[in-house]
This record gives C-alpha cells, sequence and structure tokens, in this order.
C-alpha cells in the first residue's frame, strides 16, 4: 500500500508511478488520438458538413449518455473501495483478536509455563501468515488453497491450511482443558477469539472468490469505449482538431475510473494500492512475542 502526503499537489501531479493509469491506457490513447484526427480530416477536407442541428443533436445524444456513463461508474468505484475497506476491517480484526487470544491466555498461563507460550507465541501469528499465502495465491480464487507449501512443516498441504493451523490451536486449548490447565469458565473466556479466527478466513474468501460480475465488467468497458469511439463524430465539426486532445481527454478521465476500480476490488493481490497484509502479519508476530513474554 502506497504512503502519501494527501497535500502534496505538485508531487501528485508530475510524477508518475508504476500504477499510473496513463501507462496502462497509453496505446488506446495513441489509437483514438489518431481516430479523431481521421474523423476531422475527412469531415474538413472531403465532407465539408456544415454546422448545422445534426451535430448538435449528437452533442445532446453524447451529454445524456455521459450523464448515464458517470453514474455507472460511481456505483462501480463505489463497489470496489467496499470490499478495499471491508478487506482492511477483516485484518484489523485479525490484529484485534490475536492481540485479545494473547492478553488472555497471559493472564492465565503461569509465568514459568515455558513450554505452552512459546507455542502460542508461534501458533496465533502463524495464523495471519498463512492466511496471507492463502489469499495471496490465485487458485483461491476457484479452488481454495490448491497450492502446496512446501515451507510449512507438519501440515497437509494438500488441504486448507488456515484450517488447519486453527485447528491445532483450538486442538491445544481444549487438551489444556482436559488436562486441567484452564477452568471451564477460561475456557469459554477464549472460545470468542478461537472462532473469529476463521470467520475472518471466510470473510476473506468470500472477496476474493467473488469478482464483480462478469456481464457488468464488460459491458462498462464496451460502454466506454463506444461512447468515445463516437465522440469526434459530433466534436469534429464545432471544434475541429481540438476535438482529438478532448477525445483523448474524457477517455482518459472515464478508463482511468475503471481501471482504479479493477485495482481496489481486490484488496489481498499485489498491486501497489493492496493491503499491506505482510506488514500487518509482523505487527501481529511483534505483538504476540511482547504480550507472552
Amino acid at each position: 500500500m502506497i504512503s502519501y502526503q494527501p497535500k502534496d499537489w505538485i508531487r501528485f501531479i508530475f510524477k508518475l508511478h508504476r500504477t499510473d493509469t496513463i501507462r496502462q491506457l497509453f496505446p488506446l490513447i495513441v489509437f483514438l488520438g489518431f481516430f479523431s484526427w481521421g474523423v476531422v480530416y475527412l469531415e474538413a477536407n472531403y465532407l465539408k458538413l456544415p454546422e448545422n442541428s445534426h451535430a448538435r443533436n449528437i452533442t445532446t445524444v453524447h451529454s445524456l449518455l455521459g450523464f448515464a456513463i458517470s453514474m455507472l461508474l460511481v456505483f462501480r468505484t463505489n463497489t470496489a473501495y467496499d470490499r478495499w475497506w471491508e478487506g482492511r476491517k477483516l485484518w484489523g480484526s485479525l490484529i484485534n483478536n490475536s492481540r485479545n487470544l494473547s492478553v488472555k491466555l497471559n493472564s492465565i498461563l503461569p509465568f514459568d509455563d515455558e513450554k505452552n507460550r512459546s507455542f502460542f507465541k508461534k501458533i496465533i501469528p502463524l495464523f495471519a501468515q498463512e492466511l496471507r499465502l492463502h489469499l495471496l495465491n490465485e487458485k483461491t480464487r476457484l479452488a481454495l488453497d490448491s497450492s502446496p507449501h512446501p515451507e510449512i512443516s507438519g501440515f497437509d498441504t494438500s488441504k486448507h491450511i488456515p484450517n488447519q493451523v486453527a485447528m491445532v490451536l483450538v486442538n491445544r486449548i481444549h487438551l489444556m482443558h482436559r488436562d486441567r490447565q484452564i477452568s471451564d469458565f477460561q475456557m469459554l473466556f477464549l472460545n470468542s477469539e478461537l472462532q473469529s479466527f476463521l470467520d475472518i478466513c471466510g470473510a476473506c474468501e468470500r472477496i476474493k472468490n467473488t469478482p464483480i460480475p462478469y456481464s457488468y465488467s464488460a459491458f462498462l468497458k464496451k460502454f466506454i469505449f463506444l461512447y468515445v469511439l463516437t465522440l469526434p463524430l459530433g466534436f469534429a465539426i464545432p471544434l475541429g482538431y481540438f476535438t482529438i486532445p478532448a477525445v483523448i481527454f474524457i477517455f482518459y478521465v472515464l478508463a482511468s475510473l475503471e481501471l482504479i476500480a479493477e485495482e481496489i476490488e481486490d484488496p489481498f493481490g499485489k498491486d501497489e494500492n493492496d493491503l499491506p497484509m505482510e506488514r500487518m502479519a509482523g505487527n501481529i508476530v511483534k505483538n504476540v512475542n511482547d504480550i507472552l513474554a
């Protein structure tokens, strides 16, 4: 995730970064520039159409369609941002629940119980680390966690690894309860945090493997492209060769909003604006180790 100073206008205006939309749209911008030039050239030198109500009618249609596109893009960007923000809230809950579970275990476990303390210092952060790898795996979209994790020993890599980490954690708590190391009340005291881990995992998977419906995304792209492709027909007579920068600018604005929505609708990827899951998992490791030290 990119950290920035929101008041630094000069940096925003003049600096290009790797995910800047102008880089991704450059081939289409060049195509539309040449297309607009061709339309203006034909109308100015061969067709020589007069500026009449026909051109004004086309401009009116473009105005109405532009309003429809703007409404669609508002819905598109808001939906994408809701997904990004929900992902951030889920990882914030994971951090808080990991801390809460550690604080409760710290109050329950004797200070000289190094065996259990070392175990929980390892297993609680491990869930966040494995959830991050699970969400980064592209196969999670279709078949959850079908990719092996050879770096993790003691787990069946053909199965859902976050589930296995949660099972190990819950089993250890139940063994301590069976051995009378924790009471019935303390068992219930820990239950809400234990349950929350898989609740968070399931909610993250819902975002990961449920994209914006294909038909909606495809329609919006076609709508934007066809709309911009017809702009020179209405602007060529009143604007002349100024049609070229006008069409390019309109396309850049509309298409950039769609690209931004595409980038943030999956907050668990590797784009610059996606959630910094590795950093958040590292914070969990540090917090848990500090609490259970």
